[in-house]
């Protein structure tokens, strides 16, 4: 972000971006092919971007066409984000006399024309949405010291960014991951000398260690099932995926916010097949829990874009719906589990949340939801 000085508008300009980034934990977009105006973005806040506009917009024709090519870059930016609306607030710091009242009459796309502090602090929607504004634009030094003020803040504040993004990636063994393979794999060769055969293991076998069943009363065997695997071939596919996702999530979310959303999300795939599937067969295996962890994946790529980029989110989807697509064309595949486990893991994470600064009240509703939603299934499937 290269900026130069030379009037009261560019230090109008940089004081805004210093607001929204250092107070408001905004962070800059990089959109190709524009010039003279600067991206914003945080998911949290009422407007998910902010954009400035420094270049001088003379008339309603050329207004016209920068609403135009907006909405042009934000149908892109909604693709990629997987999200059918953005609110975007679009802030005009320099326009010409000629240009009558902007057409702001749209839900999610709003402009403002900034030509002064006195614009920002007698303005009805940065006093509804940003009250802090005025504090934060008010500063004692002038001149090049303000400047360099404000240069050294937005670095400092891209410095704590960056020591969040390589603490997050640093490399660590996943230890628990290995545990729960460990886990899995021993209780595998358990169940196969006792049935007397590893590469099929008998339901009866299966069933005595804590299998599940569509007509089960006992609530342990939501959890025990997922320990537990029918065959080599099924042993085998669960635990790759396990050593493969595993480690991003315990990663991302750190070991004991991993640990319950891999088991939360097996008890929820378990209660999905208990309410939806009507065979009496035994039901084993820790897909479910493994849908969890891609709920986990997808969560946080979705809303952490700065942080891996769009690439793991945009591989993630399509395994997710191949998966999915699979499971409902075999009749030896669980989908109901793998359902259960992506909705489990998913709303679990928005409940723990990653090991950064999150919204209170994202966590609270994601506590709400799973509460209800499992409670529902129990009744569902056990209480009825």
């Amino acid at each position: 972000m290269e900026f130069s000085i030379n009037n009261e508008r560019d230090v109008l300009v940089m004081k805004l971006i210093n607001y929204f980034i250092t107070q408001k934990n905004y962070s800059p977009i990089i959109i190709h092919g524009v010039d003279n105006e600067i991206w914003l973005e945080n998911p949290k806040e009422e407007y998910r971007i902010i954009r400035i506009v420094t270049r001088n917009i003379f008339n309603n024709e050329q207004y016209n066409y920068d609403v135009l090519r907006t909405k042009h870059i934000l149908s892109q930016i909604k693709r990629r984000m997987l999200s059918l609306s953005v609110s975007t607030l679009s802030i005009l710091t320099n326009v010409g006399e000629n240009l009558d009242e902007l057409n702001d009459n749209e839900k999610n796309y709003h402009t403002l024309v900034i030509e002064n502090e006195d614009d920002v602090f007698n303005n009805e929607l940065f006093d509804k949405y940003y009250s802090d504004i005025k504090n934060s634009m008010t500063f004692k030094e002038d001149g090049m010291e303000l400047i360099s003020k404000i240069t050294n803040g937005i670095s400092e504040k891209n410095i704590r960014e960056s020591e969040k993004r390589n603490s997050m990636f640093k490399k660590e063994t996943p230890i628990v991951t290995y545990i729960l393979v460990f886990i899995n794999i021993l209780l595998f060769i358990i169940t196969g000398l006792m049935s007397h055969n590893l590469s099929s293991i008998d339901s009866n076998t299966l069933y005595r260690f804590g299998g599940l069943t569509s007509n089960t009363t006992e609530y342990y065997r939501l959890i025990t099932s997922a320990f537990l695997h029918v065959g080599f071939y099924h042993i085998f596919c669960n635990m790759y995926a396990l050593l493969v996702v595993g480690p991003q999530v315990e990663q991302f979310f750190g070991r004991k916010k991993y640990i319950l959303i891999y088991l939360l999300s097996a008890i929820m795939g378990s209660l999905f097949v208990v309410v939806f599937t009507k065979s009496n067969i035994v039901s084993v295996g820790a897909s479910g829990a493994i849908f969890g962890l891609f709920g986990a994946i997808v969560y946080f790529g979705y809303n952490y874009r700065g942080y891996i980029g769009n690439l793991l989110l945009n591989q993630m989807i399509p395994a997710i719906a191949i998966n999915l697509f699979i499971s409902f064309l075999s009749p030896f595949i669980s989908a109901p589990a793998h359902i259960g486990g992506l909705v489990g893991g998913y709303i679990v994470s928005l409940a723990l949340g990653a090991d950064l600064d999150e919204d209170r009240s994202q966590k609270i509703s994601g506590m709400i939801v799973f509460i209800i939603l499992t409670a529902f299934m129990i009744y569902m499937g056990f209480l009825r």
